[in-house]
């Protein structure tokens, strides 16, 4: 069964997820961990559980959900997985942070583990999880999804009521939609949505009363 702990990182109040198994090996999913509390807050939680991190994963390339990847990599040794379409996106952080808000961003850069694809299974102890490529936000926005548990990963693609915005570049409406319904086709409606900002949900009440999944 998995256990999975929840940390709202960075001034973007982005969900970063641990999530491991009875095996003990654990992965990270969109480490934002940024500041240097966030950063001890994790490495507490790994020692704690007596956890082995084997992997880090990331729904998409956006300077929010990547800002843990160096500690990640300076921690544990563990290089970022992410789909191949956002490439752009992950091997330039810096300029992310300098357009997108500002910031000056002088973290050395981890390096990339491997680019995905949709074919790809992410495998950790005793479970796995299945890619599902959700372009919109980003070109290389996915979720991970977990049959066995019933649980996707949704990053950026859906929210508690809402979705990710698609007016960033890179961003399509019409891909947003498309991969909308590809999810509403795939995801059982009880299973648990685990989103990159906010509250968690599922796919029946998002089915119900998002707006967008309505259209």
């Amino acid at each position: 069964m998995l256990k999975i702990q929840r940390f709202v990182c960075n001034m973007f109040a982005v969900n970063s997820y641990v999530v491991s198994d009875e095996t003990k090996e654990c992965l990270f999913v969109d480490c934002g961990a940024f500041y240097s509390e966030e950063r001890a807050a994790i490495r507490r939680y790994v020692q704690e559980e007596q956890l082995k991190p084997v992997a880090l994963i990331c729904t998409h390339g956006h300077l929010d959900h990547v800002l843990g990847n160096s500690f990640l990599y300076e921690e544990y040794g563990l290089k970022a997985q992410v789909h191949a379409e956002d490439e752009y996106l992950i091997s330039n952080i810096p300029e992310q942070a300098r357009s997108m808000v500002g910031m000056n961003y002088q973290e050395q850069i981890a390096p990339i583990g491997a680019y995905l694809h949709s074919t790809d299974k992410i495998r950790f102890g005793s479970h796995q999880l299945e890619i599902i490529h959700t372009p919109g936000h980003t070109p290389g926005c996915v979720v991970y999804y977990c049959k066995e548990e019933k649980v996707a990963f949704t990053g950026d693609t859906i929210f508690n009521m809402s979705i990710g915005r698609t007016d960033f570049p890179g961003g399509s409406w019409g891909q947003m939609m498309q991969s909308l319904k590809l999810l509403v086709n795939l995801l059982p409606k009880d299973t648990t949505l685990l989103t990159g900002h906010g509250d968690q949900t599922t796919m029946d009440y998002e089915c119900q009363w998002n707006p967008y999944l309505k259209s």
